[in-house]
């Protein structure tokens, strides 16, 4: 079974949220100050995961705020990965790497095996699909997976990838179609490959012509609540609920400011089953 498959599974077990563990340490409602910075944001992450490990989908863990830390940051991020692969959900590791050759094959044994092992990793694919191969053969030997960045939920997304081709796509199609066809050899038992795409909820004009495209591509979507990303725009790149995850960080670590009195850790399983009712509710009604 790939990792793919474990995160349909979990999603159709525990619903689409995909909780991102991108913890600053500003974000804490609270610090130890005989403990370093990163082992207040451990610490601070054990309680989430231990909070919604019964309704998330899955966990990301964006690579950079652990890296602001320097090596007190990375020891944090190692047993970030560690706590959260224990919980028995898929945990992706937000890496975007885009290099090639011998620089690709040791970013795809770094963060597939070792200290910094997650389950999924993303990636960026602008200096083209040999920045994507050095880790295939992870996802064929030990089916690991693959977020590629397609058609993301930041503004600049309009700078390059809504660029038009000739033949009338945009660069985000050809994108598309290139890691498509790629995937066809990474398949998985539930229909699947382990070569999925990052696709930002927050412009919803192509949702319905990229999820038919795309019908055997499993998503990584962000934009929801802090990018302004709604609920009803987020279930167009579901299939019936599934077939992507719905990322929330800041929505999700700082629940605890739009909720007084209430513990952070109890604030966050809350907004992760708001956030879960608010999606199915919308994917119903299609």
């Amino acid at each position: 079974m790939t990792n793919m498959d474990k995160l349909y599974e979990s999603v159709a077990a525990n619903g689409p949220v995909c909780v991102g563990l991108d913890t600053e340490i500003s974000y804490l409602p609270t610090t130890d100050t005989a403990k370093t910075a990163g082992e207040n944001v451990v610490e601070f992450n054990r309680a989430l995961i231990a909070a919604t490990k019964g309704v998330a989908g899955c966990y990301k863990v964006q690579i950079a705020y652990y890296e602001s830390l320097g090596l007190d940051g990375m020891r944090a991020y190692a047993e970030t990965l560690k706590m959260a692969r224990a919980t028995g959900l898929p945990v992706i590791a937000d890496i975007k790497r885009g290099d090639i050759a011998k620089t690709a094959e040791m970013y795809a044994k770094a963060h597939f095996t070792g200290d910094f092992e997650a389950d999924i990793v993303t990636l960026a694919p602008y200096m083209g699909l040999d920045s994507i191969s050095p880790y295939l053969p992870y996802c064929k030997e030990q089916g690991k997976g693959v977020f590629v960045l397609c058609r993301t939920s930041n503004p600049g997304a309009k700078d390059f990838e809504y660029q038009k081709l000739a033949d009338g796509r945009h660069i985000y199609d050809l994108v598309g179609d290139s890691l498509t066809e790629l995937g066809k050899d990474y398949m998985g038992e539930h229909g699947y490959s382990s070569v999925g795409l990052v696709i930002g909820g927050t412009y919803t004009e192509e949702a319905t012509a990229i999820r038919t495209a795309y019908k055997n591509t499993f998503f990584l979507i962000p934009g929801y609540g802090a990018q302004g990303g709604k609920a009803a725009d987020i279930a167009q790149y579901l299939t019936k609920g599934n077939g992507g995850v719905v990322n929330s960080s800041r929505g999700i670590l700082l629940a605890y400011k739009k909720q007084p009195g209430v513990a952070f850790d109890e604030a966050a399983y809350n907004e992760c089953v708001r956030m879960r009712e608010d999606i199915q509710s919308e994917c119903n009604k299609l």
